[in-house]
């Protein structure tokens, strides 16, 4: 039975939404947290293990150095506070997944303490993000229910284990309860959630692909009166993979919980799941309190202590973080605000950065990746990354232009042909003879024969009027197949009318 709901706006009007959220970030170490096991995503079920990794007994953990030098990089780009001492501690649950039954987590000594993300929205509002702790732990196994409807429990006969993702270290970035967002608070979300992607790309330690789970959300949202009265009950919608459904999962839960509040009930504390078919949570189990995780400090692993000459040494390390790179490329290529989020929006700064440095101008990069090439994108469901064009394909299209052997038509149907799969732009241009005519003999002929058929254009251009020159400049790309050059085009028709 569908569940009632209040209008969005009604909602935010009448109550005080608080979100948090916990993002789960695999890192793309080459092996596993604890155990020497092979990190890869696609692989054979079941293949990627060792008997730590299974849990099998008398086996041992050993910290993998890298996962916890990568976590240290994102604190700092968190702001967070970095332990010199932290510990690893066993949380206690049933894991299906999880082959020793236990997953080896940080309790009340995480490796990065509390921080902050400064997060900017579409209209270019910055929003401060508060950071309770971004800790390490090893990621769960994948279960596939057989005989259910979209894969989920419910309904299904048997269930399949893949132990292959099971230890693979990841970071949790937990959230303190975001506050003062009302309306806006599933872009904000959204937003926060996407800045943590662009950052793990830039530090280099996670591929953050939604899509293919090594990057997910937790989304908690509860509703008060006002904005000074307790928090509300929570409820908890896990490992949403997309930022859209992150985005929904919000709207979706402010209108069902402000419509249970309206009529005098209760929100349950629940963990919920978010159904993309139905674009509806739905309710699982009532959601447990960390005292019945049953933490306490692993006995098979040492604390780990980090120092502040190995900070600083990792700090050294940094690459420029993402918002201070936009401002400064934008500055670069003298792109207005809306230019450059329009590129932001698009995930398109990097092929445009790239296509700049192999030649192209911003102007014409921009152009390129914004224009043809997303609708291009678009009519295909994919990616422009996905598509068979590259930033040096671009360039090389520009700089054809800037030679004069291709105009703005011919440029494009090139395009066409790069991502049609035809080869590198020369190669298309050659095929099919795109390169603009250079005989200026052969221009004036067709020059001549558009001016004799149009002699009453011809008298308006002698008296001075321009505007019948398009008239000309279509006779005779027509007649070259759209393969004359308009600025050399017009040079021939003034010589010609004076």
């Amino acid at each position: 039975m569908a569940e009632k709901l209040m209008k969005f706006s009604e909602a935010v009007e009448k109550y005080d939404p608080v979100i948090g959220l916990e993002v789960h970030v695999e890192l793309n170490t080459k092996t596993k947290l604890f155990c020497p096991a092979e990190v890869s995503f696609g692989g054979e079920p079941n293949t990627q293990l060792t008997p730590v990794s299974l849990g099998l007994p008398g086996s041992l953990p050993v910290v993998n150095k890298s996962a916890i030098d990568y976590a240290i990089k994102l604190g700092l780009a968190l702001h967070c506070d970095i332990a010199e001492w932290s510990q690893f501690a066993r949380k206690n649950y049933f894991y299906p997944d999880m082959p020793r039954d236990y997953q080896i987590s940080q309790y009340d000594k995480p490796l990065n303490g509390e921080g902050y993300l400064d997060v900017e929205l579409e209209d270019g509002e910055i929003f401060r993000v508060p950071i309770e702790r971004a800790h390490v732990e090893d990621d769960a196994g994948k279960n596939t229910h057989v005989g259910g409807a979209d894969g989920r429990i419910e309904g299904a006969d048997h269930s399949l284990v893949d132990y292959n993702r099971a230890g693979v270290p990841l970071v949790e970035i937990v959230t303190k309860p975001i506050t003062g967002a009302g309306a806006r608070a599933a872009e904000v979300a959204g937003a926060y959630v996407r800045t943590i992607r662009d950052i793990v790309r830039a530090l280099n330690i996670s591929n953050a692909r939604m899509e293919q789970g090594n990057m997910r959300a937790d989304v908690n949202v509860s509703l008060r009166n006002s904005p000074d009265a307790p928090f509300g009950t929570r409820s908890e919608t896990k490992n949403v993979n997309s930022f859209r459904g992150i985005e929904r999962t919000i709207v979706y839960e402010i209108r069902r919980q402000a419509a249970v509040l309206e009529a005098g009930g209760e929100v349950l504390q629940e963990t919920r799941h978010w159904d993309e078919a139905n674009q509806t949570t739905a309710g699982g189990r009532v959601k447990t309190d960390a005292d019945d995780y049953r933490y306490f400090p692993d006995p098979d692993l040492v604390m780990v202590h980090i120092t502040k000459e190995h900070i600083d040494e990792l700090k050294a390390q940094m690459p420029e973080m993402p918002r201070e790179r936009r401002n400064r490329l934008q500055t670069e290529w003298g792109l207005s605000d809306n230019d450059m989020r329009d590129i932001i929006n698009a995930s398109a700064l990097d092929l445009v950065e790239e296509t700049v440095k192999a030649g192209a101008s911003p102007a014409g990069a921009r152009k390129w990746w914004m224009g043809e090439i997303s609708r291009a994108a678009n009519e295909n469901d994919t990616t422009l990354e996905e598509l068979s064009i590259t930033p040096a394909d671009v360039a090389r299209v520009e700089a054809l232009i800037a030679e004069g052997k291709l105009n703005d038509k011919l440029a494009k149907q090139t395009v066409s042909g790069v991502i049609a799969g035809e080869g590198t732009p020369d190669e298309v241009v050659a095929k099919h003879g795109y390169e603009v005519v250079q005989d200026t003999g052969a221009l004036e002929a067709e020059v001549d024969k558009a001016l004799a058929a149009n002699p009453d254009i011809v008298e308006k251009l002698k008296s001075g009027n321009m505007k019948p020159m398009g008239a000309i400049i279509g006779a005779v790309m027509k007649a070259t197949r759209g393969q004359a050059d308009a600025k050399t085009v017009t040079g021939i028709v003034m010589s010609k009318i004076k």
